[in-house]
């Protein structure tokens, strides 16, 4: 919209029934795209738009957000009896912050969003005593926002709502303040939610900003036409997740996925910790229930400063148990826990003897996710980009059939081609079967109607082998190392040969039309 680049709309975003909100994207990678469009029309940089600006300029204003998190566990770690710089180093060394704080997903900004809410409704420290959490409107804002930028934020704002309301009704003896407290916060909730249902209306019945500057109508007229057509994507969103059939087609796990493997995945031994001390914590409050006598005068309760933090415990389990709840369950969608579960794991010492296993997993981690993991995709469409638009190509208009295959969606936009330009073609067979994909690779190969025609197919090493079987010869091989596809991971045997550098390599092979 801004660049008026050629993308692809995922599903979430189209205009017949939008699941997302456009603020959020709009507000962080929309303004670098401004600031790189401005830039090049005052010719402060002649270059400004090309595939690694499109890049790094959101991932670093999501780093530069990423501080968030640390100013978080500063400002909660003395309240929750965590030692605040062995929980920053915690936080630091994950490959949680390092590899997914840094990328522009939903997910980073649902764990931003909880960060600042778990900030507002802890009361602070000052001058040795606690000083009141932040005010309602506040709270009501953050909670919104997170419900627009995922509904399932709800699901990680329950418990640090429910302290919250807790501590207003202990500390105020008068039921109107208390009234007074949670009317702010309902009426600034309104205020927000309202601003992003405008904000997602306007964008989505003109589909886009070219469309929506060129709006000829009056004021009023406009705002008719909105009031008939009002998108509010957290309902389409629930609509469409709350149907097993619908979540079924991108893909059904186990319920226990998210406890079983990806807690672990994500967290490692800390996940573990966090379920040995949840065990802990419901084999005692048994106890207290089965072992209830005359002389018991109650139990400190769950909200309490007792031994093992129960709070933090619920901040980071009721969360994953309603996530559970639902049948796709992917590993990112619980990148938010890291500020509970990093509180609580520095308190009372608990990370420190298992200090190497932490710092062994998360370098694992960060190689795994952060370099090898598709790893290839992105440095091959920096490879195409520069290819497409070099001088030779200017001069000469080409046209470039680009067929990828067993890899993650390639961004369209990393290409750097414009809405009006019609000599690219980007063909994306995902995980098709070896005849869909030789007949597609057969047919682009004898397209003989375009005498200046390029066709590259990019396919990663471990499949290599089935493109042989197409009858299509291919020249100019490219291997971008390293890459790894856990679809089509390689075979142990392979990676003990002089071949493993290919099985760890994503190919771009242009298809020989001679």
């Amino acid at each position: 919209d801004i660049l008026n680049l050629q993308v692809y709309y995922p599903w979430e975003f189209l205009s017949s029934s939008p699941c997302r909100t456009v603020v959020f994207p709009l507000m962080t990678s929309g303004v670098t795209y401004w600031v790189i469009k401005a830039l090049q029309q005052l010719d402060l940089c002649s270059s400004c738009i090309n595939s690694y600006t499109l890049l790094v300029s959101p991932r670093l204003l999501f780093t530069i957000f990423s501080f968030i998190l640390d100013y978080s566990v500063y400002r909660l770690a003395p309240f929750w009896e965590a030692d605040p710089w062995k929980a920053l180093v915690l936080l630091a060394g994950s490959y949680v912050t390092l590899v997914f704080y840094t990328r522009t997903f939903t997910n980073t900004l649902e764990g931003l969003l909880l960060a600042l809410l778990m900030v507002s409704v802890s009361p602070g420290k000052s001058g040795g005593g606690l000083t009141q959490p932040a005010s309602s409107p506040l709270i009501g804002i953050v909670t919104t926002a997170g419900f627009f930028n995922r509904p399932t934020f709800l699901a990680f704002a329950l418990m640090p709502l429910l302290y919250w309301a807790g501590s207003i009704v202990s500390s105020q003896k008068s039921i109107k303040t208390v009234i007074h407290h949670f009317l702010k916060l309902v009426l600034c909730a309104c205020f927000t939610a309202a601003a992003f249902v405008t904000a997602d209306t306007t964008y989505f019945t003109s589909m886009g900003l070219d469309n929506l500057y060129s709006i000829k109508e009056s004021p009023f007229e406009v705002i008719a036409q909105l009031h008939e057509k009002m998108v509010v994507t957290p309902l389409n969103f629930l609509s469409y997740n709350l149907n097993s059939s619908n979540l079924a087609l991108h893909g059904s796990h186990p319920r226990v996925t998210h406890f079983a493997v990806n807690g672990i995945m994500l967290f490692g031994i800390l996940h573990i910790l966090a379920i040995g001390a949840g065990f802990k914590m419901l084999k005692k409050c048994m106890q207290q229930l089965i072992e209830v006598t005359p002389n018991h005068h109650g139990s400190p309760g769950l909200l309490a400063h007792s031994e093992g933090n129960p709070t933090l415990l619920l901040f980071y389990f009721v969360p994953l148990v309603c996530l559970s709840l639902f049948s796709h369950q992917e590993p990112r969608f619980l990148i938010p826990l890291i500020l509970p579960l990093v509180l609580f794991s520095a308190s009372q010492n608990r990370a420190v003897k298992w200090k190497p296993v932490i710092v062994i997993f998360n370098i694992l981690g960060a190689l795994l996710f952060g370099c090898l993991h598709q790893g290839g995709l992105i440095p091959c469409l920096f490879h195409l980009e520069q290819l497409m638009h070099s001088p030779e190509s200017s001069n000469h208009p080409r046209h470039y059939t680009l067929l990828f295959a067993h890899t993650y969606m390639p961004p369209r936009s990393l290409l750097n081609i414009k809405k009006s330009d019609t000599h690219i073609d980007v063909i994306d067979m995902a995980g098709s079967e070896e005849e869909t994909l030789c007949q597609t690779v057969e047919q682009q190969a004898n397209n003989f109607t375009c005498s200046d025609c390029h066709v590259f197919v990019i396919i990663p090493g471990t499949v290599r082998a089935t493109l042989t079987k197409c009858g299509v010869s291919f020249k100019n091989e490219t291997l971008i190392f390293p890459h790894l596809s856990m679809e089509d991971p390689p075979q142990v045997p392979f990676l003990f040969s002089g071949d493993w550098r290919s099985q760890l390599g994503l190919y771009i092979l242009q298809v020989d039309r001679e």
